[in-house]
């Protein structure tokens, strides 16, 4: 964008304004811009996260629901969300993906 600043591209300059003011404006609401990493330990939702650390450590999903307050069916679509994303089918390649980070 501080091309953009520098140069006569008025009109470019103001689009970019807008489409990072419109952003932000986004983000103030709520709404959540879409992830760049669609694999691996960055693709990762803080939800999710917090969800996939617990089964690395050994908690069960019951366990997991209870310590983090939220219902099972919460914890099944988190973990099911991470095996995908990080290409792991068990606990143990789980817990081997999280133990680098």
């Amino acid at each position: 964008m501080a091309t953009l600043e520098r140069s006569p591209a008025r009109l470019e300059h103001a689009r970019a304004l807008a489409d990072r003011s419109g952003a932000d404006e986004l983000i103030a609401t709520g709404a959540r811009p879409r992830r760049l990493d669609r694999t691996g330990i960055d693709a990762l939702t803080r939800s999710e996260r917090r969800v996939a650390r617990l089964p690395a450590s050994g908690a069960t999903n019951a366990e997991i629901a209870q310590t983090l307050f939220v219902t099972l069916r919460t914890v099944d679509t988190h973990l099911t969300s991470t095996y995908r994303k990080l290409d792991v089918a068990t606990r143990i390649q789980l817990a081997r993906a999280f133990g680098d980070h």
